[in-house]
């Protein structure tokens, strides 16, 4: 992997992907001596291994990590995320060395558990594609307190979606790749939250 030195002017970012585009040199040559263009994170995402959350916890999160994320129902992009916002590189250190959880790992575990309560994904979910899916019946038993909204959202997550992730170098470039993802760059705008 190749990484910007503390030398480099702040406009040139470091590289996180596959590949990196260096002028004059073949569209993934490694050259020494080229300048080496910043890849976003988003674009990797393309690539990224999914995983299903009803498999939940995933091992191959990393415990402390700012990046960006999308949840599939198949091919259908259903949502763009971040994690890690204005968490800078010292930050991230700082947190790996306090042994706890940060960023990538615990989003996901709030989106995993199908909890509406301060999680904008699980409410989306709730309102766009269980909801809607309701019988009356269940509906009247969730206003009588005899089913749990939360637990029929969990199970939706569960059985139908999965996600793929990139870690990010920071919170800024994780937030910028959100954006890039809710605006189309994946080939299709998320169902859920698109940028418009």
């Amino acid at each position: 992997m190749v990484q910007s030195s503390p030398s480099r002017s702040p406009s040139r970012r470091p590289w996180w992907g596959f590949g990196a585009v260096v002028p004059d040199a073949g569209k993934y040559s490694m050259r020494q001596d080229a300048a080496v263009q910043f890849v976003p994170p988003i674009l990797s995402l393309r690539r990224a291994t999914r995983h299903a959350f009803c498999d939940w916890p995933v091992s191959a999160v990393p415990d402390v990590a700012a990046g960006v994320y999308a949840i599939w129902d198949n091919d259908q992009l259903i949502y763009v995320g971040m994690s890690g916002r204005g968490a800078t590189r010292g930050l991230l250190a700082a947190k790996q060395l306090e042994g706890k959880r940060f960023g990538l790992y615990t989003r996901l575990a709030s989106h995993a558990s199908g909890r509406r309560s301060g999680d904008q994904f699980c409410v989306y979910v709730a309102d766009q594609l269980v909801l809607p899916r309701l019988s009356a019946d269940q509906i009247d038993a969730i206003g009588r307190r005899e089913l749990r909204f939360d637990n029929l959202v969990k199970e939706y997550i569960h059985s139908n979606l999965d996600f793929g992730f990139v870690q990010a170098w920071d919170g800024e470039t994780a937030r910028e790749s959100e954006d890039m993802g809710r605006s189309g760059v994946l080939g299709q705008k998320p169902l859920l939250n698109p940028r418009n």
